[in-house]
């Protein structure tokens, strides 16, 4: 796989969120992703973002621009040093939170993208990385 390009963002406000939102909208445009593909990847992004800004005590996003020689791939990195997520495979269940959201952020956000990967510790952080492939 190859790193065409990348871009580090932080996130700790609100305004931090909006900024991802729109460099991910962005660079999907850039890549000529199509609109179905640019909102689902912005949803996803909105929610990871929000989490690392709600629970995570703040973080960064990396935006990456990628192929794999036989396609053309945008990836997202997010990444705090949170409390972290005890039991994954419940924070991945629907209806599940630990705020006061409805429970859908992580299990929606997996289901809007080709590639979803996490890793979480607790009292390390959470690292969720998510991919579109064109």
């Amino acid at each position: 796989m190859r790193l065409i390009k990348s871009e580090v963002l932080p996130l700790h406000t609100d305004d931090d969120l909006v900024k991802v939102r729109q460099a991910v909208r962005a660079w999907m445009i850039e890549q000529a992703f199509g609109l179905v593909a640019q909102t689902k990847m912005v949803t996803a992004a909105s929610e990871l973002g929000r989490n690392i800004v709600v629970y995570g005590g703040g973080g960064f996003a990396r935006l990456e621009c990628l192929d794999d020689f036989y396609r053309l791939g945008f990836r997202v990195i997010f990444e705090d040093q949170g409390p972290g997520i005890a039991d994954i495979n419940q924070a991945l269940t629907d209806g599940f939170t630990t705020g006061k959201g409805l429970g859908l952020g992580l299990g929606g956000a997996k289901r809007l993208v080709n590639d979803f990967e996490i890793w979480s510790e607790p009292g390390y952080g959470t690292r969720v990385t998510i991919t579109m492939w064109k």
